[in-house]
């Protein structure tokens, strides 16, 4: 468990890691884009060849497709009501996040937006090592890289949106201490679960992903990469699906 614990921490700390420099410096807004169209990429990639895929080898098409519909109805059903309190532009780097002072509890909406998106990740490198062959390396990596930029594009649009420095690194220090006991949970929780159970869950995380990625990751890259956010997303999707046949 301490194991899957320092894996979901050691991924999470890529927000921070994204957050600092989003923060401190004045990051083009093209750069920013480009990024997170990579890091969309990746994760697209993670999704399809690692997690559904072992999903169905797991516990076959039905509870992986139920799964992975349920994942994507409840983020979606939370994505829609935070929304409405603020953090549509959670990930956004421009000035689109809207102030405490023009939107009362957006702080808040923001933080459990943040919330919403980083657990799904952390459960499924928990339950990547209930093989007993190791923590999944293409899960970790994935996360990690689309950690990045997720962090980096936010924290810019808090820096903007006038978010005290205490404000942004004390969020995303939580989310990284958060995703190690998600992962941890991840582990622990899901131990004596049936193939068909764990099949359901990893694509129900799955499901959650791909929408996270298509409701706030992509529109994010496309805003200022545009044209360019086509190339730099393949681009990504290839990196990590080599990482996956290595």
């Amino acid at each position: 468990m301490f194991q899957a614990a320092g894996w979901g921490l050691l991924a999470g700390s890529a927000l921070l890691v994204g957050a600092l420099v989003g923060y401190l410096v004045r990051v083009p807004r093209g750069v920013v884009a480009g990024v997170m169209g990579f890091g969309s990429g990746v994760l697209l990639s993670a999704v399809s060849f690692d997690l559904i895929d072992e999903a169905h080898e797991l516990g076959g098409l039905l509870p992986t497709a139920a799964g992975a519909a349920c994942g994507a109805l409840v983020y979606t059903a939370a994505n829609v009501a935070l929304a409405r309190r603020g953090a549509r532009h959670r990930k956004r780097s421009g000035g689109l996040q809207p102030s405490e002072s023009e939107q009362s509890g957006s702080g808040t909406a923001i933080a459990v937006g943040a919330l919403l998106d980083g657990i799904p990740e952390s459960v499924v490198i928990g339950a990547s090592l209930l093989g007993g062959g190791g923590v999944s390396a293409v899960t970790v990596a994935a996360v990690f890289i689309s950690n990045v930029p997720e962090g980096l594009s936010s924290a810019a649009g808090m820096r903007r949106a006038g978010r005290s420095r205490r404000y942004v690194f004390g969020l995303w220090t939580a989310i990284a201490v958060v995703s190690g006991l998600a992962s941890m949970a991840g582990y622990g929780l899901l131990a004596d679960a049936p193939p068909q159970w764990l099949a359901a869950i990893t694509a129900f995380a799955g499901g959650a992903i791909l929408s996270m990625v298509a409701d706030t990751m992509i529109p994010e890259a496309f805003d200022d990469a545009h044209l360019l956010v086509g190339l730099v997303t393949v681009a990504g999707f290839l990196s990590a699906f080599a990482l996956s046949r290595a």
